[in-house]
């Protein structure tokens, strides 16, 4: 089972790592950065808000893109009061190696990625279990929040995960959190809906996981596990 420290993704697999400082970002996806004296442009992966992230002169963690990309860097990681991964395109990456080693509370069998189920496509299919991911990156106080932005995506989910539910399957919402808290909450002001809806899916038996993961020596690495606040 895990332990707090063991890899569950080594960064050095996207490329050469470089560090950095953040100047500005200038759509959802293109960000300004700041490498060994020179400005580059960095494709942002996370098209969260990441208002209290993204700010100038921020340390941050790049990987060097091929010449033949339109950007120069991928933007991985920013540092806060840990260095947080702010890539979303690694993600089911990391989770797919935390739920293979155990951190659904068992050893799976079998791990199926982006299953088609009902109108949606879920991130896995853990031996009977239909599994949604969700990065959570916004801190407030001692709490790690989900969402940062309105998702009509992630209420999708969450609907058919209850859906999934009712019809006699097995259903859970794993909480993959990105900075060090002690618990998870929903953002009750910011996205009413999605937060009644995952009231409702957990009143319907849909099942939670957490967890916290951090990056040490370029790698990111199991940080415990995360209850509901």
């Amino acid at each position: 089972m895990l332990k707090i420290g063991d890899t569950l993704f080594d960064l050095s697999q996207m490329g050469e790592i470089f560090h950095g400082k953040f100047i500005e970002r200038k759509n959802r996806f293109i960000g300004i950065v700041e490498v060994e004296g020179k400005e580059y442009i960095c494709h942002i992966a996370d098209t969260g808000r990441l208002k209290e992230i993204l700010t100038e002169g921020r340390d941050i963690i790049l990987v060097k893109n091929p010449p033949t990309l339109k950007t120069d860097f991928k933007l991985i990681a920013c540092k806060m009061e840990q260095w947080a991964l702010i890539n979303t395109s690694i993600h089911s990456k990391i989770a797919r190696n935390a739920i293979e080693k155990g951190v659904l509370g068992f050893i799976p069998e079998k791990v199926k990625s982006e299953v088609k189920t009902g109108k949606s496509r879920l991130d896995f299919l853990v031996d009977n279990i239909y599994i949604e991911l969700k990065g959570s990156n916004l801190l407030i106080g001692d709490k790690c929040i989900f969402p940062d932005a309105p998702t009509v995506r992630g209420l999708k989910h969450l609907n058919e995960l209850i859906e999934l539910k009712k019809s006699g399957n097995e259903a859970g919402i794993l909480i993959m959190a990105l900075r060090d808290c002690n618990c998870f909450e929903t953002n009750k002001e910011l996205d009413p809906d999605f937060s009644l809806a995952f009231d409702k899916a957990i009143k319907h038996g849909v099942k939670f996981f957490g967890f916290k993961v951090k990056i040490k020596n370029n790698k990111v690495v199991y940080n415990g596990q995360l209850n509901i606040c």
